[in-house]
């Protein structure tokens, strides 16, 4: 794709390293952005550069927080004994929009995948296996995506923590088997969550 300025071209490929986006359509919005007013762009590039410089992860659950300790852990109404296991913050806000979970959660910041060179030592899975220890937890709800790396580690998990004095449940599979958790719907996410099984039985199927 010829451009006809180095600047242009050099937001362009910047912009194309974003997932999901080409050339032609990085190219799209850069050429929009020449369009507005100059401090919009700038309001763009300063929110972007704080969201990168200065977003933290709560301590508590290591989801995307302002502070040290996010909303949902600081919340005196969340029941605290109730941890649900998630891949990243995407499954969060996905679970949080069903408006159906009361609980926490513990965010582990991927799956284990031993191809793409992923262990169980990169993700949060120790501070998880101490939140267990230190006895408060009632419940731990597996709510990976079905796929053969979230049963993986749904499974590892479940091994590190078995021994302890905790219930281990599933989100139902109303959400297909495959699907990641942000796909699916408000309904069908609310009603997996609603409808969970013990993590024990969900092993006669895998």
């Amino acid at each position: 794709m010829e451009l006809p300025s180095k600047l242009l071209e050099n937001a362009v490929n910047e912009i194309a390293q974003l997932p999901g986006i080409g050339k032609r359509t990085a190219l799209r919005l850069a050429l929009h952005l020449l369009r507005q007013p100059l401090d919009q762009t700038q309001n763009l590039s300063t929110s972007l550069f704080k969201l990168r410089s200065e977003i933290s992860y709560c301590e508590e659950c290591h989801n995307i927080s302002d502070n040290a300790i996010c909303q949902i852990c600081s919340n005196v109404k969340r029941e605290k004994g109730l941890i649900c296991v998630v891949e990243d913050v995407r499954d969060v806000m996905a679970i949080e929009n069903t408006g159906l979970y009361k609980g926490t959660y513990h965010v582990l910041g991927g799956k284990i995948n031993p191809i793409e060179g992923i262990g169980p030592s990169q993700l949060k899975i120790k501070t998880l296996v101490d939140k267990i220890k230190a006895g408060n937890v009632e419940e731990v709800i597996f709510a990976l995506s079905s796929t053969m790396e979230g049963d993986t580690t749904n499974f590892y998990i479940y091994k590190q923590i078995k021994e302890f004095d905790v219930k281990t449940s599933t989100i139902a599979r109303g959400v297909a088997v495959g699907d990641e958790l942000e796909y699916a719907d408000e309904v069908t996410l609310g009603r997996s969550l609603l409808h969970r099984i013990p993590f024990e039985n969900s092993l006669k199927y895998n």
